[in-house]
């Protein structure tokens, strides 16, 4: 077995403020917004090493992905939601339910090899494309449990969304 995650969330996505801008972040609306804050969103999360996030509050788990551009060979950071399985991180490329797969999913693709910054800690990661339609699907209600934009992005594209389980290397 590998070394477990760490675990940073704070907040919490029960309480009436993550309640509401879980049901806020389902409309295009709030996707909108959440798309227009993840600039600075990015800037927080790498200034504390990935300890705070301005989704926060409302106890969403925000890690920083950082891959290998498939064409440019530079790195790439990306904050993304994650759903926590100890020594297992799971990533979807939702991309707010739109027409085209985020960049950093073809990213992975070519590039396997990535890091991680959660928690203060930075993680090299290996990532893998999850093709079990099962286990997929139970991987995805996870990300619905967490915040319920993430049905609503499902039901706004036709495209099979890109599900990657990251582990240590």
């Amino acid at each position: 077995m590998t070394a477990q995650f760490p675990n940073r969330q704070w907040g919490s996505r029960t309480g009436v403020l993550g309640r509401t801008a879980s049901a806020f972040a389902a409309t295009r609306i709030g996707s909108a917004v959440v798309r227009t804050l993840t600039p600075l969103d990015r800037k927080l999360l790498q200034r504390t090493d990935a300890r705070y996030t301005v989704l926060g509050p409302i106890g969403v788990p925000i890690i920083l992905l950082t891959t290998t551009g498939r064409k440019s060979g530079q790195p790439r950071t990306s904050p993304l939601l994650y759903v926590h399985d100890g020594d297992t991180l799971y990533v979807v490329g939702s991309n707010f339910g739109q027409a085209h797969h985020p960049a950093w999913t073809a990213n992975l693709l070519a590039h396997a090899e990535a890091s991680v910054t959660i928690a203060g800690q930075h993680i090299p990661v290996r990532a893998r494309r999850l093709d079990d339609a099962e286990h997929k699907q139970q991987v995805y209600d996870r990300f619905i449990e967490t915040t319920e934009a993430y049905a609503a992005y499902r039901d706004r594209t036709t495209r099979d969304l890109r599900i990657f389980a990251l582990t240590r290397v």
